[in-house]
């Protein structure tokens, strides 16, 4: 049971890390039709985030420069490619998926932050914590609103 718990636990952290894509772009494309045997674990959410949408408001809300934008967007989709690369490779164990996603989460945290100004780091690590406390409260379902 507790290892179930940290399970459950990490996996809401990575999809929290994950969501700063849900965080930025609330957004998204519709959820696509899923059977029984494509049905979401509580670590994926059920449909990709659009990077060039959540550039655009992400660049709203962060007051981003239009050289900044053209630089966030490629970083967006980079990370969101990498981690439908993951979340298919039937060859990984569980625990490695998630240690592997938590590292494009970083990596791309990294990217991201590199091209904020000092304010808009502030900005960015607010709306982070905000979204983070957001799916505590919601049980980790991505706000609709």
């Amino acid at each position: 049971m507790r290892t179930f718990s940290l399970s459950l636990a990490l996996g809401a952290t990575l999809l929290t890390g994950l969501a700063g894509n849900s965080l930025i772009a609330q957004d998204q494309q519709p959820p696509a039709a899923t059977t029984s045997q494509d049905a979401p674990s509580t670590t994926q959410p059920q449909h990709a985030p659009n990077p060039q949408r959540q550039a655009k408001r992400m660049a709203k809300k962060l007051a981003l420069t239009p050289d900044q934008e053209s630089k966030l967007e490629p970083i967006l989709a980079e990370r969101q490619q990498q981690i439908e690369s993951t979340r298919s490779d039937t060859t990984l164990a569980p625990k490695d998926k998630r240690v592997r996603l938590r590292g494009i989460h970083q990596d791309s945290e990294a990217k991201i932050e590199s091209i904020l100004t000092d304010t808009q780091k502030q900005q960015y690590e607010q709306m982070k914590q905000n979204h983070k406390a957001n799916e505590q409260q919601t049980g980790g379902a991505s706000p609709n609103s």
